[in-house]
């Protein structure tokens, strides 16, 4: 069963999918980790007419982490979480680069195969994390990320709404364009690592 906290960006990213009928807007699955969720919420809220937010994170309280199989929470994860996404969001506070479900969100949101369509993947960093003298991205993203040269890019938490509708519309075209460039053999995260 989803947390309170869950449920409440949930409800964020409900509310802020109505907020704007844009047709030009993507569908976003915003990945972080839930030490952040109250800059998640900021983030909702602030930007949620941008794009459309979709389901929100993964804990170990969800109901399909009852199970010892990876493959199986993972393409759990995909067809709850992802399916109807076209960009991933990574929110990188922190402690995000530890998490095994960012790394499993990253993982799914590269996948290409019958079951899984690919999505474009981009990193911000949230405003608490902006002056971490050791600033790391998560892995998985990390082996992405390198501005025109690999499939994702990185940036800093974004100053207007006009600014993330760009990056969200890069990382979206960077799907096909960039898809060749894709990165995702790392062995997936079995534990979360100390922070």
């Amino acid at each position: 069963m989803p947390s309170y906290s869950q449920l409440r960006l949930a409800r964020l990213a409900e509310a802020a999918a109505r907020k704007n009928n844009d047709p030009t807007r993507h569908k976003c699955f915003v990945s972080y980790h839930h030490d952040d969720q109250d800059e998640v919420a900021e983030f909702i809220n602030s930007f949620g007419h941008v794009f459309i937010p979709r389901v929100l994170g993964v804990s170990d309280e969800d109901d399909i982490i009852d199970s010892d199989d990876t493959d199986y929470i993972m393409d759990q994860i995909r067809e709850r979480y992802l399916t109807d996404s076209t960009v991933t969001i990574v929110l990188v506070g922190k402690c995000t680069w530890a998490r095994r479900y960012v790394d499993w969100e990253v993982f799914s949101t590269l996948r290409n195969d019958k079951k899984n369509r690919r999505s474009g993947l981009m990193a911000i960093t949230l405003r608490s994390a902006a002056n971490y003298a050791e600033k790391k991205l998560p892995a998985r993203v990390a082996d992405n990320v390198d501005n025109d040269k690999l499939y994702a890019r990185w940036w800093k938490y974004p100053s207007s709404a006009e600014f993330l509708r760009g990056l969200i519309e890069t990382a979206f075209q960077d799907r096909t364009n960039k898809a060749d460039l894709i990165i995702n053999s790392r062995p997936r995260k079995i534990y979360n690592s100390s922070c």
